[in-house]
């Protein structure tokens, strides 16, 4: 079955090849919605086809449409992102790592689609904030204390630490 987000690999010649997505509505129905309810983003990969592997340079650009956490209310979020794959042909298929993906030689298509959308859902932020509420938050870390900033330390007596000394 051949899909919107895959790429005949096959019978492309050795050498670099280039191909454009456009990814909107029925992109995020079909990976999930998890991580953005929507979005509009345009995207270009650029194979690199060598004797034993083909490197895959993907640039995405666009927005994403998330629900802010605090509000609850709708925004677009600004995706730029670049990232390289390698695609290592060998016996059986499995992803060694992030960048690296075992594939058979005998495989005619590259699924780009999955790694596309979790390229976009690691450019989300875990705190989803409204564009509006960016300025309130100077520092995402909170530090908790026991201690209120009302509580001062006060010296120790001398006696007491004179005592505290004979233990």
């Amino acid at each position: 079955m051949v899909n919107k987000y895959s790429v005949n690999i096959l019978g492309l010649s050795k050498g670099i090849h280039t191909f454009e997505f456009q990814l909107g509505e029925d992109f995020f129905e079909k990976l999930g919605r998890e991580t953005a309810e929507t979005g509009n983003l345009a995207v270009k990969v650029i194979l690199d086809k060598r004797e034993t592997f083909i490197e895959a340079e993907f640039t995405i650009t666009g927005s994403v449409r998330l629900i802010c956490d605090r509000s609850l209310d709708e925004f677009d979020y600004p995706i730029t992102l670049s990232k390289k794959v390698v695609f290592k042909y060998g016996e059986k298929p499995q992803e060694i790592s992030d960048e690296i993906i075992i594939i058979q030689a005998k495989q005619a298509q590259l699924e780009l689609g999955q790694l596309m959308y979790e390229f976009i859902s690691l450019e989300i932020p875990m705190k989803k904030l409204h564009p509006r509420f960016i300025d309130e938050t100077s520092d995402d870390s909170m530090v908790y204390s026991s201690k209120t900033e009302d509580e001062k330390i006060e010296p120790i007596d001398p006696r007491w630490e004179k005592l505290k000394k004979l233990k």
